[in-house]
């Protein structure tokens, strides 16, 4: 495989390009759907193809071949090298702005998910059992109407050359799942479920205590029938660390992707109020809120060895100290403000040229427990679990719907609230935050499920999250 991209390589330069990379990407998928006591649905796939990348001059060109075997690979390669090069060409004829790429260290490495069971070795009947067995013990009481969920298997298997000399043999694998739990009654339904994914085998499903989870969210969605609504009011917010977690990534992850704040990338909600010329001048958060993109995180669903750049994975603070403090970047944006990427370019499979992407957007946690927050709050709600999003195309304004809801009076929880939801501002949001728990109660939820480009790119992702609280927010829905 080596020699094969290395002459591929060769080839481009040849050529004239200013710069190439070609990825060989081997992709296994598999899902398995049940509900109620039976098997509803699976896929199992697999595909390999290559992919080239050619810088010429000024222009980008991208083209993308599939691959039946690794041995058709030096049939197909000039191929597509020829054809990424003639875009090349056709773009730098209209381009007249001049590109420059962030300088890259020749790596010649290899990487590997730890996986110590590997699910795709596991016979199908015995993982689609394992899954109906946990959603066996959510039938709790008769309301109980519908039961169901899946289970989710990744590999990507990368081998990646550029004209940097680099030559990178990767392969990323992630397991998770989700279950779904519907309870209904006297014309309403509740629903709860319960996610999560993570680089690793099937180990990490065992580690979920799925059986626990159902029945916990099963009990939940029938309580939830006979809750009050929660009050419409402005108050103090107590968030979980699930929600944080989507909070991560919609107010945060996204606002400071730099191709959205420089306005080449306006897909699912569109650009950033996140100037370039307030870089690192912005307050964005209380002095309490440090964000980071993390690609290093163990098990964390947006962990991986080395980028579809060659950049290797990395530790970066987004925001600092309360204040706006890096962007994410690869090595063509990251020189607009003197730095080398962050590793940060990230392809869906063989067939797409690489995007920015966001990969662990974690809240570095604080020093305060759950309980102790509550305690502290005199009047207020604890919401989590996401149910419903919106945001507007610059990712300011924001309403999301939560699953879960308690009243907190007197620092102590008085009871469940259904229909919950808050609203706000995300600068308002973050610098209200006066509180975040600590590292016991932080968890990487894993979210496979991220769009952007077009066409669309799914990306996975993890979002490291603790409890946090809020002061003077809108919550609740009018009814």
């Amino acid at each position: 495989m080596k020699q094969e991209l290395k002459q591929g390589i060769e080839k481009a330069q040849k050529l004239g390009a200013t710069y190439a990379d070609i990825r060989f990407t081997r992709r296994d998928f598999e899902r398995i759907n049940v509900s109620g006591e039976s098997i509803t649905g699976m896929v199992n796939s697999s595909d390999q193809g290559v992919g080239v990348r050619i810088l010429y001059k000024n222009g980008w060109g991208f083209a993308c071949l599939p691959v039946s075997s690794e041995a058709e690979l030096r049939d197909v390669l000039p191929e597509a090298v020829d054809q990424a090069m003639s875009i090349a060409k056709a773009s730098n004829a209209v381009n007249k702005q001049p590109i420059e790429l962030a300088p890259a260290a020749t790596m010649e490495a290899a990487y590997n998910t730890s996986v110590r069971i590997d699910p795709f070795a596991m016979k199908t009947e015995d993982k689609a059992q394992f899954l109906l067995d946990a959603l066996a013990e959510a039938k709790v009481a008769p309301a109980i109407t519908v039961n169901s969920g899946f289970i989710r298997l990744f590999k990507d298997e990368k081998y990646f050359a550029s004209t940097d000399n680099s030559y990178i043999h990767q392969t990323n694998v992630q397991t998770g799942g989700r279950i779904n739990v519907v309870a209904t009654a006297a014309g309403q339904a509740q629903t709860r479920h319960f996610r999560d994914h993570g680089t690793g085998g099937w180990e990490l499903l065992e580690q979920m205590n799925l059986r626990d989870k159902a029945k916990t969210i099963g009990e939940e969605a029938v309580q939830l029938l006979t809750a009050p609504s929660c009050p419409h009011e402005t108050t103090t917010l107590i968030l979980g660390s699930s929600m944080v977690a989507l909070q991560l990534h919609e107010s945060c992850g996204h606002p400071t992707e730099l191709d959205r704040a420089l306005g080449s990338e306006a897909t699912f909600a569109g650009t950033s109020f996140l100037n370039p010329s307030d870089w690192r001048k912005t307050r964005y958060g209380s002095d309490i809120v440090n964000i980071n993109m993390d690609a290093t995180v163990p098990q964390g669903l947006g962990t991986f060895g080395y980028d579809d750049e060659g950049i290797p994975a990395q530790n970066t603070p987004l925001i600092k100290d309360g204040i706006f403090y890096n962007y994410t970047t690869s090595r063509e944006t990251a020189p607009r403000f003197g730095q080398v990427s962050n590793g940060a370019m990230l392809a869906d499979g063989w067939s797409h040229i690489p995007l920015i992407r966001m990969n662990n957007i974690c809240l570095e946690p604080g020093d305060w427990t759950l309980e102790e927050m509550i305690k502290d709050t005199d009047h207020g709600v604890l919401l989590d679990v996401s149910k419903s999003w919106s945001l507007d195309d610059k990712r300011v304004n924001f309403h999301f719907g939560c699953e879960l809801g308690y009243q907190i009076e007197n620092g102590e929880i008085v009871s469940m609230l259904k229909n919950n939801a808050y609203t706000d501002l995300t600068p308002h949001f973050w610098q209200s935050c006066d509180a975040i728990a600590n590292k016991d109660h932080w968890h990487c939820w894993g979210r496979p499920s991220c769009a952007k480009g077009e066409p669309v790119q799914i990306a996975n992702v993890g979002h490291g999250a603790a409890p946090i609280r809020l002061r003077g927010v809108s919550v609740g829905i009018h009814e």
